[in-house]
């Protein structure tokens, strides 16, 4: 079986090999990958289309959002694999469902991921428009396309506008797809550190016995406390208080206030103007405010994100997301990716899913 470090060097070569137009080589190197994530399914799809052969495309980018169901890229290829087999239906059904997963924002930036993509709505709804224009629904292409202008950006218009003369002529037109040439890469830290490390860069430990001597646990610790301090008190005085009773490593975590009239009970303190409204509460309860400074296995939570799209774990250290879920944030390992606590799972997730707690988009 190769070694993770021969399995990131094969997929910086067929990368490299997809970039020069060698797409024999490319497949081989990314079809060589025992039961390959999500995002080498993509890779196989995307040669394949680039090949000509979008049969064969089509059943790779079935392996990859079968594997990641929250992969919209995937599904917006899957619908370009249709679209060249003439299969119009599934190819609607494709587009629309990669807009459901955009769940209302302008666009996708894949490139933290290795992807150097950024998925917009607007080109979304040009290949809705496309096989609208295939399926002669000129109306409701037309729609599409007026839509689309109204979510892109000013570079967009002119071919945004020539679109719409075409279909206003019943003129059927092509969908939008991933640039050729481009396919998930492995990250710059994976190739400087190829010794036993895993796809996300996290050093993996080595046990004598073989694999079957692992596991993968994790262990998850919160503080409460209930104080009392002088009303209208701020926060560095709480703090002040608190030092008292927890343990260094909490002192900085994440505090939250009880609010009876939120559904989600412990809304987070966010600074000085959320912990005035959260003793404005307690004047007219109580009188007590409650609050909460919350840890996981004894590391201080920075603050909280929500996830804004759906993420699929690729490894054992990646934090699996839904759409909805909050996570408690332990560490900010670069710009692009945080380490993250949620529903007792720990792991590390792309930055550009996640929106901070409190601005759900």
């Amino acid at each position: 079986m190769p070694s993770l470090g021969d399995l990131v060097r094969d997929w910086h070569r067929g990368a490299q090999a997809v970039a020069r137009g060698d797409w024999d080589y490319a497949l081989r190197l990314f079809s060589s990958v025992p039961e390959p994530p999500a995002r080498m399914s993509f890779n196989v799809g995307c040669v394949h289309l680039l090949a000509g052969d979008p049969e064969a495309a089509l059943r790779a980018f079935d392996q990859a959002v079968t594997k990641d169901a929250c992969m919209a890229v995937g599904f917006f290829q899957r619908g370009v694999a249709n679209f060249q087999l003439g299969r119009f239906r599934e190819a609607l059904s494709d587009f629309q469902r990669t807009l459901a997963q955009l769940r209302g924002n302008a666009a996708i930036d894949y490139t933290q991921l290795g992807l150097r993509f950024k998925l917009q709505a607007w080109e979304v709804l040009f290949s809705v428009a496309a096989v609208q224009s295939q399926l002669g629904l000129w109306a409701e292409a037309t729609h599409s396309l007026e839509e689309a202008i109204s979510k892109g950006p000013e570079g967009a218009r002119d071919d945004l506008d020539i679109a719409l003369g075409q279909v206003q002529k019943q003129a059927p037109l092509q969908p939008r797809q991933v640039p050729r040439g481009e396919v998930f890469r492995p990250h710059r830290r994976h190739l400087e550190h190829l010794e036993p490390v895993d796809f996300l860069g996290k050093a993996k430990g080595v046990a004598a016995g073989g694999p079957e001597s692992l596991v993968t646990f994790t262990v998850q610790c919160t503080f409460t406390l209930a104080l009392r301090a002088p009303r209208g008190a701020d926060l560095s005085s709480l703090r002040a208080l608190m030092s008292q009773a927890l343990p260094p490593q909490a002192q900085s975590g994440q505090l939250s206030y009880r609010d009876p009239s939120d559904s989600r009970g412990w809304v987070p303190l966010t600074g000085e103007e959320a912990l005035q409204r959260a003793w404005r509460g307690a004047a007219a309860g109580s009188g007590e405010l409650r609050l909460r400074c919350q840890a996981v296995g004894g590391r201080p939570v920075l603050y909280q994100v929500v996830a804004r799209h759906g993420y699929s774990a690729q490894g054992p250290e990646d934090l699996a997301l839904q759409p909805g879920d909050t996570v408690d944030v332990l560490c900010e390992v670069d710009q692009a990716w945080l380490e993250g606590h949620c529903d007792g799972r720990v792991g590390i997730f792309p930055k550009c899913f996640v929106v901070p707690a409190g601005r759900r988009t």
